[in-house]
């Protein structure tokens, strides 16, 4: 039973090693992140002033958003939507070790 637990825990490494490392695996979730990050952008919230401010302010305030939205979030957004389908793709395959272990269980019963 022992050497069957090692084995699927052996194998589950392997995956989350190629899920990490695999060139192919890597541009897929690259391509996912960007997409979901572009969606993730286009929703992104206007500021809208409840007291119409000077022309000078409003300006520097809108440059100062859009720095933002065109600048400093796209890479930071990214970035957490690589971390979160990593962490997806890594559950998914804990959750089949899980089922694989559970099922082994079961077959060293009969």
């Amino acid at each position: 039973m022992k050497q069957k637990f090692a084995e699927a825990l052996k194998e589950y490494r392997k995956e989350v090693f190629k899920v990490e490392h695999d060139h192919d695996e890597l541009e897929n979730l690259t391509q996912e992140a960007l997409h979901l990050t572009e969606d993730s952008l286009q929703n992104a919230y206007h500021y809208h002033f409840h007291k119409l401010p000077t022309a000078d302010r409003a300006e520097v305030i809108n440059m100062i958003n859009n720095y933002t939205l065109e600048a400093l979030l796209p890479p930071i957004v990214e970035k957490i939507t690589r971390r979160q389908l990593m962490m997806e793709r890594k559950l998914e395959l804990l959750v089949h070790l899980l089922e694989e272990a559970l099922d082994r269980i079961g077959d060293g019963d009969e």
